[in-house]
């Protein structure tokens, strides 16, 4: 079976393991949320795995390290969302912290990759 370039990221199980949870934790979301907040967190969690997916596909290093910059905005839109639920006690704090790690690894690994990218222009 062929492998896709973005499947190659060395974080790229990591990512699709945190999108699983954000869908597993987003069930438990009063129904009330799920065409507000628990759309929008699966948008932006899908949106992440997607740019890097496309970026992976472009020819020039600038056009990737542009879909990069997009995929850390939407990890970062993600970030919010999750504040957003532990405020309003969607969730509890320790699924917060373990949340917020993981998106602290995933966006140092994003940058590492753009920065990269950027070099090899």
């Amino acid at each position: 079976m062929y492998i896709f370039s973005f499947e190659k990221l060395n974080f790229w199980s990591e990512l699709s393991e945190f999108i699983k949870q954000i869908y597993k934790i987003t069930k438990k979301y009063p129904e009330d949320e799920k065409f507000g907040l628990v759309s929008q967190m699966r948008r932006s969690a899908i949106s992440v795995s997607s740019n890097l997916a496309e970026g992976t596909s472009r020819s020039k290093m600038k056009d990737q390290a542009h879909f990069s910059e997009y995929a850390y905005s939407s990890l970062m839109e993600l970030m919010s969302q999750i504040i957003v639920s532990l405020d309003l006690e969607y969730i509890k704090i320790e699924e917060y912290n373990k949340l917020r790690q993981t998106v602290e690894n995933l966006s140092r690994q994003i940058n590492a990759l753009k920065n990269s990218q950027l070099k090899r222009i």
